[in-house]
């Protein structure tokens, strides 16, 4: 079968609309089970409606913005991919497609995490989500990069210093979380 060159694009660009579906779904959804496990310190009137909430908002969250922007972005990916082979062979496209893995297993473990919080069973901290809730952003800069730079990964100096800044972002992120936290049970 012959594609024309615009139908390149065409997937190219729903291939990035579902990748942004996909990637605002997976922050969102992570940040309600941090707010769905800190409730659980709450009186009990106030803890039950707020599960019931949480567990209404992750699954729609879930089913009908993430997944479904998952499966657009993989589609998508596959007619990228099926229209030009070549990529296959190359080194960056190879390694993209591990992250690509790792994000999917991170994704349905998301799921799994779902169904605990449904089921009243809370295995992690809010620590421990918010830890897990930053994974996603380093998949996603080193897949962008991946993509951005192919085969010319950058390896200077600079580039390992912009790596550290986010790095450092997301460290300032969790030391402010705890900050706030800890003031919070002094006021």
């Amino acid at each position: 079968m012959i594609f024309s060159p615009e139908t390149y694009l065409w997937f190219k660009s729903f291939h990035i609309i579902g990748v942004v579906v996909w990637f605002a779904g997976l922050f969102y959804l992570v940040r309600l089970f941090i707010y769905h496990v800190e409730v659980q310190n709450e009186k009990e009137e106030i803890r039950d409606v707020f599960n019931k909430q949480y567990t209404l908002m992750e699954k729609r969250l879930a089913n009908i913005i993430t997944t479904p922007g998952m499966i657009l972005a993989v589609i998508m990916a596959s007619g990228l991919l099926y229209m030009q082979p070549v990529y296959l062979t190359q080194t960056w496209m190879q390694i993209k497609l591990l992250f690509v893995t790792f994000l999917l297993i991170y994704h349905f473990y998301c799921y799994k995490i779902m169904n605990e919080l449904t089921n009243n069973q809370y295995n992690y901290s809010g620590q421990q989500l918010r830890a897990l809730n930053e994974l996603p952003t380093l998949l996603l800069v080193v897949v962008v990069m991946l993509v951005v730079f192919k085969n010319q990964f950058p390896t200077s100096a600079a580039s390992w210093l912009i790596f550290g800044l986010i790095l450092f972002m997301a460290a300032s992120i969790q030391f402010y979380a705890k900050w706030r936290r800890n003031r919070k049970q002094f006021t």
